[in-house]
């Protein structure tokens, strides 16, 4: 189930919707931190140490460590790092989410008023503190979201793309989520490229697969996806033919939505960068087939072979754009480097869990997601799976923390940048989770 369907799906029930509620209720960091520093265009602190699942190999002296790396953006630094035009310093201080004064978060069943005992892990003591682990969002400017979401759903109606479901762009506030997990851009028109683009990769989801906004044909998903993708990795057909899929592209919303948010992206991207989205779309729509095999087949998949396709499914393609939006480039060596792609990927995975937990509450039971499939195979409580979920979710961001500090301290400034926007960006996307009054209702919305 895409994200938007995810946002805009009919409430669960009650029960459903109540354990949720009270699971997910804080939007804070799952442990204090320090401050974030107040200008965000000039990046902000990462985790002090590493500290997760993994550091044997990674082990960093005192002192040192991503929270005593900043981005590149001052002194020597400033000048080697950045190869395309940096937005104005945002003039909006950063918000950092205040901890809550009693335990309301994730892992607190047992502290609840009602101080019903524990069903599992009764050695376990209870957690005071939110336990999803995750940063705080470096800035909320909503106005600035706004602005964002009213372009994205114009662009929306002229493409075509959501027919008479516009309101849901408008709800869902897209343009906020952007704004929170980019940080370093108040560029309107850059933060909007990256919208569109993360706004017609849910289209390809919620036209083809999830049957949200058309009639879903999964015996043809395979088809409809490689079409789709011909538009991504322009196909180059002799010229008797190439009119043929021109007029099949043209008849597709999505296939122009495709088109339309690469090609206006070029005007932010280099080439390279361009080229990187495309290819985390190609990887995104080999987890579509995947998907549909499972509604063709009926199948119900193990938690190994989801957590898999989480693993192509993710937040990824959007967070691909992160150097791009802020107006640098991470070099294509340091990024396809395979230490830097695992330490991303679990960043994109953890972020995708992020929304499996928040979206709970709106998605339709036989849908797929983590807790359900924990309880679906181990036949244990929701309540457990959602605390299960959470460790899932913790121990990828732990380990992300970790591979991303011994990352920091050998690699170039864009590196560096480029981990602490990964960093925020996560924290973006909680807080836009945790603050949505699609998730929690409107008198919740922050």
């Amino acid at each position: 189930m895409s994200l938007i369907s995810r946002i805009t799906a009919p409430a669960a029930s009650d029960d459903v919707a109540c354990l949720v509620r009270a699971l997910l209720s804080a939007g804070v960091p799952a442990e204090p931190r320090s401050p974030v520093p107040a200008k965000a265009s000039h990046g902000q602190r990462l985790p002090s140490a590493a500290t997760g699942l993994g550091t044997s190999a990674a082990r960093i002296s005192s002192g040192t460590g991503l929270a005593g790396i900043r981005t590149a953006t001052s002194g020597a630094a400033c000048a080697a790092a950045p190869t395309l035009p940096l937005p104005p310093p945002s003039p909006t201080r950063p918000t950092v989410p205040v901890l809550p004064t009693g335990p309301t978060g994730l892992g607190t069943s047992a502290a609840r008023p009602a101080q019903a005992p524990r069903t599992h892990r009764d050695s376990a003591p209870a957690d005071p503190a939110p336990r999803l682990h995750c940063p705080p969002a470096v800035r909320d400017d909503r106005a600035l979201g706004e602005t964002v979401t009213e372009r994205l759903v114009a662009w929306a109606e002229e493409i075509g793309i959501y027919p008479g479901q516009l309101d849901k762009i408008r709800t869902a506030d897209f343009g906020r989520l952007i704004m929170l997990a980019h940080p370093e851009s108040d560029d309107p028109d850059r933060l909007l490229a990256a919208a569109k683009c993360a706004l017609s990769e849910w289209a390809v989801d919620d036209h083809y697969v999830d049957g949200e906004v058309e009639e879903a044909r999964h015996d043809l998903l395979g088809q409809r996806l490689a079409i789709a993708h011909s538009v991504i990795d322009q196909a180059n057909l002799p010229l008797a033919y190439a009119g043929q899929l021109e007029e099949v592209v043209q008849a597709d919303p999505v296939c122009r939505a495709l088109r339309d948010s690469l090609r206006n992206l070029h005007s932010y991207a280099t080439t390279s960068q361009v080229r990187r989205l495309r290819h985390e779309l190609g990887i995104m729509f080999v987890a579509y087939g995947q998907e549909g095999v499972w509604h063709t087949k009926e199948q119900t998949p193990p938690v190994w072979e989801f957590l898999m396709h989480r693993h192509e499914n993710s937040f990824i393609p959007c967070m691909v754009l992160i150097d791009a939006v802020a107006g640098y480039e991470l070099p294509y060596g340091e990024f396809a480097d395979p230490r830097v792609r695992r330490a991303f990927t679990l960043a994109g995975t953890a972020s995708v869990i992020v929304n499996d937990l928040y979206s709970m509450g709106k998605e339709d039971p036989t849908d797929f997601s983590l807790p359900r499939l924990i309880v679906a195979e181990d036949g244990c409580s929701l309540e457990e799976a959602v605390d299960r979920t959470v460790d899932i979710h913790n121990e990828l961001m732990h380990t992300f923390e970790a591979e991303a500090a011994a990352l920091a301290l050998t690699g170039s400034p864009e590196l560096r940048r480029f981990l602490a926007g990964t960093w925020a960006w996560l924290g973006g996307n909680r807080e836009w989770h945790a603050s949505s009054g699609r998730y929690h209702g409107e008198a919740n919305a922050a």
